[in-house]
């Protein structure tokens, strides 16, 4: 059965730190592009990064460029997005999903259809 589980996600002051995990079961994640998704209440989702799935080459949308970083761990099938001086607007429930090579546009970011699978989503909220 494929799957994507996240974990990761709690409650955090701003300026603090999370670390999400994307841990996949049923297919390897080194053949996939990896993306994670963000949606924060009453707004549209948004691609927060990705990461290709040959080189892994990344992407950062601008609002977390230089605090998000996202990373690969093949001996666990795993991805991880490092979130560092959070603030309060990176609250969101944060998705990762899986998709073909070209799934990950360093130029544009991830764009959602073009991922096939996708996990149940974590929150995080960042507040004082």
């Amino acid at each position: 059965q494929v799957q994507l589980a996240e974990s990761g996600g709690g409650l955090v002051q701003p300026g603090g730190s999370l670390r999400l995990s994307c841990a996949a079961f049923g297919f390897t994640l080194d053949n996939y592009a990896i993306g994670w998704f963000r949606q924060a209440p009453g707004k549209e989702r948004e691609g927060a990064s990705c990461i290709t799935s040959l080189r892994s080459s990344t992407y950062y949308t601008d609002s977390v460029q230089g605090r998000f970083t996202i990373s690969r761990d093949s001996a666990k099938n795993t991805v991880f997005l490092q979130m560092d001086s959070l603030k309060p607007e990176d609250t969101a429930v944060y998705s990762c999903a899986a998709g073909p090579p070209f799934a990950c546009n360093t130029g544009q970011g991830p764009q959602s259809y073009r991922y096939l699978y996708w996990g149940q989503g974590t929150q995080v909220t960042v507040s004082s």
